[in-house]
């Protein structure tokens, strides 16, 4: 009886939303096309969660930041969340790049262009500048500029922290503001049944026929993968950072974050759930609020899965060898750099693609291809991207507090 009943606590939620889910699938697949009339009630969740998103990210961040008195502390968190940001996003490269050899999703297509266009290089200088920053204060109020607006609020933190005893007051608004915006999304996630199940109602009557059509080939790697490497790879590094206990706390609190991630396409849009997930597993307070929050924005394993299909797609069509030492570590490289300019929003990634196009030198007419494909796997790629941010929290816990992370977290 206890085992059933703690059983229901810790799925209940992740229960309900994924019955939401299968009534709303069943309810598009009847509707087909006539489903997308349910569209905006699942639009009105996804604009609650991007609305909040801003202001969110800003008081977690800042006010983590600001609480912070050990400043060395703050430096090894970022140092090890880079370490591991970079090591996770070239193992799931190296995956995909192993299964595009055993299954190439180009076989069997044929594509003539009449003439290749001259493609404009991407400006990596300015780009970075553009990732960085933005011209003006009210800029940072969107979602487009997700990591500008983490760096503001990482630098508001930081002189906060600085400014010492004078800087109380400011920073007790931080932590009311972060508690306020936590608070807030608890009442936007009581909509989260009705907006998942009328989205995928809308995806599955609109969409559907898609699915079925000529990037069949590209789903039946892509998912399978993608799901291997969310329930076995996770499962590993669960395990690195906490053993089997790690494992069970993962799978008994981050379904929610899961099932939104792969119903709204976003990371953003997920982030507020899976700052919670990340709480109830126990993570560390100054852990998890740097780590999830930074991640959304820069850490993505499954579009570094996702930008490989696409490279090994576009080799196969314009029949180049996808082969070669040198290639492949370019592939790894360009799947890294596509994994931290992903957005964060529904069926983001258009820089992404763009990047591949021209740095790798296909003709202009090969955006929509891979665009289309992204568009199709966006689900379980957004899906891994979001857990792979809370299980990088977790391994960052390990390396900072040791085995015993687990008992120093704040669960509820």
């Amino acid at each position: 009886m206890d085992r059933k009943g703690s059983f229901l606590h810790s799925y209940r939620f992740s229960v309900l939303l994924i019955a939401a889910i299968a009534i709303g699938s069943v309810i598009g697949a009847l509707l087909k096309s006539n489903a997308a009339v349910l569209k905006p009630l699942g639009d009105i969740f996804l604009n609650l969660l991007f609305t909040i998103v801003i202001p969110l990210v800003f008081f977690a961040i800042s006010s983590t930041v600001a609480q912070m008195t050990d400043m060395k502390r703050l430096g090894k968190i970022m140092g090890w969340m880079v370490l591991i940001f970079v090591v996770t996003g070239v193992i799931a490269a190296v995956v995909m790049i192993i299964g595009v050899k055993f299954y190439p999703p180009a076989e069997g297509i044929h594509i003539a262009f009449n003439q290749p266009v001259q493609t404009e290089k991407v400006d990596i200088g300015a780009q970075i500048v553009h990732t960085l920053t933005v011209t003006d204060f009210m800029e940072l109020f969107s979602k487009q500029n997700m990591f500008a607006l983490i760096l503001f609020a990482f630098l508001i933190g930081l002189a906060t922290s600085a400014v010492g005893a004078r800087g109380k007051p400011f920073a007790q608004f931080l932590v009311a503001g972060n508690e306020v915006m936590t608070k807030a999304i608890g009442y936007v996630m009581l909509y989260a049944p009705i907006g998942l199940g009328a989205y995928f109602a809308y995806l599955v009557g609109v969409f559907g026929p898609q699915l079925l059509g000529s990037y069949v080939r590209v789903i039946a790697l892509y998912y399978p993968l993608a799901l291997a490497y969310f329930f076995i790879g996770f499962s590993f590094y669960a395990w690195l950072a906490g053993g089997v206990q790690g494992i069970r706390l993962l799978w008994s609190n981050i379904f929610p974050a899961a099932v939104t991630a792969w119903g709204t396409g976003s990371g953003l849009a997920t982030l507020p759930v899976n700052l919670e997930a990340a709480k109830k597993i126990g993570i560390p307070e100054d852990v998890r609020e740097v780590v999830v929050n930074i991640g959304a924005s820069v850490h993505s394993d499954g579009s570094s899965l996702a930008a490989v299909v696409k490279i090994a797609l576009l080799f196969g069509i314009f029949g180049m060898p996808f082969s070669g030492g040198q290639t492949l570590v370019s592939v790894v490289a360009v799947a890294l750099l596509c994994g931290t300019v992903i957005s964060g929003i529904p069926s983001g990634g258009m820089l992404g693609e763009l990047l591949i196009i021209t740095l790798f030198g296909f003709p202009i007419e090969a955006m929509p291809i891979i665009t289309m494909v992204g568009t199709l796997i966006d689900p379980p790629a957004t899906m891994v991207n979001v857990v792979g941010d809370n299980v990088s929290g977790m391994l960052v816990a390990r390396a900072m507090n040791g085995p015993k992370w687990m008992t120093a977290g704040s669960r509820s």
